[in-house]
């Protein structure tokens, strides 16, 4: 196997800044920003807290439904990793409120820019 390089400089600069810009809309609740940062793609996945969403179609289909509760939150415990020049992923926790959870996601670069490519968002037990 070929070695790949990890965090290359330059290629971890632009999944952070698309990963939080990700984030920025996430709280604004800017869904024309959060449908274009999924891949438009029918092998896009995103497990939610109480959904599994199966192609871009069903997680714009969620995102343009869903209710909007106050979306603020504090990141904790942030770590990206870049493989390559063309792949990522991007794991946190959030805090909100009293909600403890956990967000990943993996990266792909495309044509269009770093794309989503599968999501996943869970919530702690309470007290963690």
């Amino acid at each position: 196997m070929e070695d790949v390089e990890i965090n290359a400089p330059e290629v971890l600069k632009e999944v952070r800044a698309a990963f939080f810009r990700y984030e920025k809309a996430l709280v604004e609740n800017d869904v024309r920003v959060l449908d274009e940062l999924f891949w438009k793609s029918a092998y896009t996945l995103r497990y939610g807290v109480a959904e599994n969403l199966y192609g871009y179609a069903a997680i714009a289909e969620f995102r343009a439904s869903r209710p909007v509760p106050a979306l603020n939150r504090e990141l904790v415990n942030t770590t990206i990793t870049t493989y390559g020049r063309s792949f990522a992923t991007a794991n946190t926790e959030f805090r909100r409120d009293q909600v403890h959870g956990r967000q990943s996601q993996t990266w792909l670069r495309t044509t269009e820019g770093w794309r989503v490519v599968a999501a996943h968002v869970s919530l702690m037990p309470k007290g963690t």
